[in-house]
């Protein structure tokens, strides 16, 4: 088996990325890769990996979804009492991932969380389908519970006491404000392309890395 795993190997072939095919501003930049990811309608392509650090110094992540990108960043929305919620209150130091392996790119966000407005996080909640809603507002998000019956249980309760569907106080959404942005182009005998934008005082400053 092992052998088998060390023999896995892909060409990266499809595309290439030059500095002057990059915009001045990497936040631009994304969303052009990202509008490429969607319209070749990958399955989820606006899946992030999130790596957080516990107070121990311990790194964990998971994915979540990206729901915008705006000038100041890139905003998700999750429970604060779940174990990333507790990790960003003690470490605002985050990174995200973005891969789209179909069209061999990836993309790194380095930066600071900031929790976003009140508005913001009850307008996108209000937007949600019921269901998910009520499951935001009945589980106890990483936190360990007996079985999954524990769960369809508690959304049977809600939903026999007809409770207003309302954003819980312990849940809302977050924008990592980056620093660094890498964007990788897949290329083959693995010399890939890298870029990498680091903020300055008042603008982004363009580097090429090697693979």
């Amino acid at each position: 088996m092992q052998n088998d795993i060390a023999q896995l190997r892909n060409e990266y072939k499809s595309r290439k990325l030059d500095r002057e095919d990059l915009d001045s501003d990497p936040i631009q930049q994304f969303e052009k890769w990202l509008a490429e990811a969607i319209e070749s309608k990958l399955k989820e392509p606006t899946a992030m990996t999130l790596a957080t650090v516990d107070q121990k110094g311990y790194p964990s992540a998971r994915i979540v979804l990206l729901k915008f990108v705006n000038r100041d960043g890139f905003a998700f929305f999750t429970n604060y009492d779940s174990r990333k919620g507790k990790e960003l209150a003690q470490n605002k130091n985050v990174a995200l991932v973005f891969y789209w392996g179909e069209l061999e790119r990836q993309v790194r966000v380095e930066g600071q969380i900031q929790k976003l407005e009140g508005e913001i996080s009850e307008r996108y909640f209000n937007s949600r389908p019921d269901k998910s809603r009520i499951s935001a507002i009945i589980s106890p998000q990483s936190e360990v519970i007996p079985d999954r019956n524990f769960l369809e249980k508690k959304v049977e309760e809600f939903l026999t006491q007809k409770r207003e569907i309302k954003r819980p106080v312990n849940w809302g959404g977050y924008l990592v404000v980056p620093v660094r942005i890498e964007f990788w182009q897949g290329r083959e005998n693995r010399l890939h392309d890298r870029f990498l934008y680091e903020k300055t005082s008042n603008n982004w400053k363009i580097v090429r890395l090697a693979p």
